[in-house]
């Protein structure tokens, strides 16, 4: 039987009061006023408390995948992944010479390496060569950096090498790359462009080993100096060695044949090489002698062959120091283009009513004019020389100094020894009226000198008498229809018994507007051929002439490099 309940709350429930259209205008509907509201069913709440549930069961169960069941396999294959960082090598700077010829360069191989290749091997010297980065037994590198060892390459290495970058690569158990991406990147080496010109070069290195070769002489070297810049345009050692063989370390008989030639192929004869200077160093000693006012261009010496000297400690018995060749009467312009021997030791040493400079004088104008200490060449390894002194004999030797000592030392002689670096920045003091230039062969440099403290005017005498030596005797063999030079020849023999020569020539061109200053050494020659070092000098003037080059006046433009390479 249907039976009434009656509602337990009496009372109407303000949501439940129907609204009235008269006053529903009056609602914001856009902020839900006048609408009621409906609470969620409880169907609602189970369907969502199911679809939570099922989510973090799927989870578990994933998770109960990966550490329980499946845990010990994918552990191991992410141990057999790998992470390596291997090495992003830096490209190394290129090296040209002041047109801008390659002298080095980087040049992938066939294995995809990447090895230097320097393509003229007579600039071996100056360039110098690289050590290539070291594997050990397993194929790793414990050694990443391409190191410069020698010449410009190891003076400029921190330029030209660059910074190397890192690569880290992921690869699985097959050797698969996973991943990959660069973390360091490499930096490139910088360039260098030089002040040597590859051609001038490659002429003046053939015509050192020319004569060297065909006069016996066990070794040579040459240079040339922008006289108003201290810019090096060529610079020759010979023997030299093939730097492309040295930064691959073979052939291996061709590295024992550089170690087992008496001419020392790794020194550097220009820079490292030192020698007795003999005559050449007499331009400076008149220099010196004149500005210090102990001659005038007018002094006239008498030069019989030899000067005698009587020996104080023995009464009746004489010292004779012998000249190369009786001269007569001789002023300082026709004593250097002769090369007087005996008007140099007096001069140098003073004799009769001839006042000398003295052993004290002779040191100083040497230093001011470089010798005996290095010219600052940015080349690894310069000599300095010698210049010897009475305190240098007593510490070395443990014997006083003697007049022909001085005599000696004032014709380049007893225990000097100079580079032809040296000689060829002296010369090119002379030339340009007393600037000491500091050789550079890094291209864009501003000069940097110091002032010979000399008399320009006489500087001028000097001058002359090197070009007299050219028009008249001894270096004859560069008095050239087609351009005027000024040179200063000299023999220094050498050996216990003096059995060898030492061939010198320096000099500057053209004689009327100095551009060049040049020095040549050959080295430990037969007796005699001491005046063999100025054909060098013909030989590169005449190569020059036949190119029509700017440097013996001519007008070609060309900067194609020789096809010399040796």
């Amino acid at each position: 039987m249907w039976q009434y309940k009656r509602r337990q709350d009496s009372e109407i429930a303000p949501d439940e009061i129907f609204l009235d259209a008269s006053n529903a205008p009056a609602f914001d509907r856009n902020r839900f006023e006048g609408r009621l509201e409906k609470p969620l069913s409880r169907g609602m709440f189970f369907s969502l408390y199911g679809v939570l549930a099922f989510l973090v069961l799927t989870l578990a169960a994933r998770a109960w995948d990966l550490e329980i069941i499946n845990g010990t396999a994918f552990a191991a294959e992410s141990a057999r992944n790998s992470l390596a960082a291997t090495t992003i090598f830096a490209p190394r700077g290129i090296i040209t010479d002041m047109h801008g010829v390659v002298l080095a360069e980087n040049v992938e191989r066939a294995d995809g390496s990447v090895v230097r290749d320097y393509p003229i091997p007579s600039l071996s010297q100056i360039i110098g060569y690289v050590s290539y980065p070291k594997k050990d037994a397993h194929g790793v590198y414990y050694d990443t950096k391409e190191t410069g060892i020698a010449g410009l390459e190891a003076e400029y290495n921190s330029l030209l090498a660059g910074k190397n970058g890192q690569l880290l690569t992921e690869t699985d158990a097959f050797g698969r790359v996973r991943s990959q991406g660069t973390i360091v990147p490499a930096q490139d080496g910088g360039d260098l462009q030089l002040t040597i010109d590859a051609n001038l070069e490659q002429l003046l290195a053939q015509a050192v080993a020319n004569v060297a070769q065909t006069q016996h002489f066990l070794a040579g070297a040459g240079v040339i100096i922008d006289v108003h810049t201290g810019a090096v345009r060529a610079l020759v050692s010979y023997p030299s060695y093939d730097a492309n063989v040295m930064a691959s370390g073979g052939p291996a008989n061709t590295i024992a044949s550089y170690n087992s030639d008496p001419g020392n192929p790794f020194l550097n004869h220009a820079v490292q090489g030192i020698y007795t200077p003999g005559s050449i160093v007499k331009p400076f000693i008149a220099a010196g002698a004149l500005t210090d006012g102990i001659i005038t261009p007018n002094t006239i010496i008498n030069d019989p062959g030899f000067l005698s000297i009587p020996d104080p400690y023995s009464p009746g018995k004489t010292f004779i120091y012998k000249g190369w060749k009786a001269l007569g009467a001789v002023d300082v312009e026709k004593a250097i283009a002769w090369s007087s021997d005996v008007f140099f030791y007096t001069v140098g040493g003073g004799f009769g009513s001839q006042k000398g400079l003295g052993i004290d004088r002779l040191d100083y104008w040497y230093r001011q004019f470089g010798l005996g200490s290095p010219t600052g060449i940015d080349l690894p390894g310069e000599a300095s020389g010698l210049v010897p002194s009475p305190a240098w004999k007593l510490a070395t030797l443990n014997e006083p100094w003697y007049l022909g000592n001085t005599y000696d030392t004032s014709i380049g002689q007893y225990s000097m020894q100079v580079t032809p670096i040296q000689m060829a920045r002296a010369t090119a003091a002379i030339a340009n009226g007393g600037e000491l230039l500091t050789p550079t062969l890094l291209a864009g440099q501003a000069p940097v000198y110091s002032v010979v403290p000399v008399n320009t005017s006489m500087l001028a005498v000097v001058r002359a008498g090197m070009r007299d030596g050219v028009t008249a005797l001894l270096a004859h063999a560069i008095d050239l229809p087609y351009l005027a030079v000024a040179a200063k020849t000299g023999t220094a023999q050498v050996g216990v018994n003096n059995q060898y020569d030492n061939s010198w020539a320096e000099g500057f061109f053209p004689y009327d507007n100095p551009q060049y200053a040049f020095a040549v050494v050959l080295e430990r020659g037969p007796s005699g051929a001491g005046e063999e070092s100025v054909n060098v000098m013909q030989q590169l003037f005449n190569s020059l002439h036949a190119e029509n080059s700017p440097y013996v006046g001519g007008t070609a433009t060309s900067t194609a490099t020789s096809t010399l390479t040796s």
